[in-house]
């Protein structure tokens, strides 16, 4: 069976500065009419930094969950900006770590209802510069060791999708030296 739905109608409900809301009018396989609701995304990068087997996390208060978590340093691509270079540069201002980057996976953090795309990198080599944030960011850089950042993922203080898939990527690959 193919489960392939063909698009009839889209609207545009909102247009913002980071996404817009989509209604779209959509034949199901069996040929009945439902609503998809999505929001459009340009897509974000992220980096996994370890250095001496301590992973190197911000911290920062996001603002639709209501408190402050860690995750990689990571942020949204810019209009017509490739993942690797929008990952360098959030690296940069984010950390002032400046790296060699490889693709280490892409991931869909919520097929249910957005096509943003996160592609992760992986810091091969590095080294610092300085940190650059934008206007009106605030956060806090901390390297913490693998084995604790495990742990705070075990016990749901890291709960950030693209952090605990950059991070069991890691453990699980050629990543780490074994």
């Amino acid at each position: 069976m193919n489960f392939e739905e063909k698009k009839l109608n889209s609207e545009t409900v909102y247009k913002g500065k980071i996404l817009t809301l989509n209604v779209d009018e959509v034949e199901l396989p069996d040929k009945s009419r439902s609503f998809r609701e999505y929001v459009r995304h340009s897509g974000g990068a992220a980096v996994l930094l370890v250095k001496d087997n301590s992973v190197l996390l911000v911290k920062q208060f996001r603002y639709a969950y209501g408190k402050e978590l860690y995750e990689v340093p990571a942020g949204k691509l810019n209009y017509g900006e490739n993942s690797e270079t929008a990952a360098a540069r959030e690296l940069e201002e984010e950390t002032g770590y400046r790296a060699k980057l490889v693709k280490m996976l892409d991931i869909y953090p919520s097929p249910g209802y957005t096509d943003e795309i996160i592609r992760i990198y992986f810091a091969e080599s590095f080294e610092y510069t300085a940190q650059k944030l934008d206007e009106g960011e605030f956060l806090k850089c901390e390297f913490i060791a693998l084995d604790k950042v495990l742990n705070m993922i075990e016990t749901g203080e890291i709960c950030d999708g693209k952090t605990v898939s950059a991070v069991y990527k890691y453990i699980s690959s050629a990543y780490v030296k074994k």
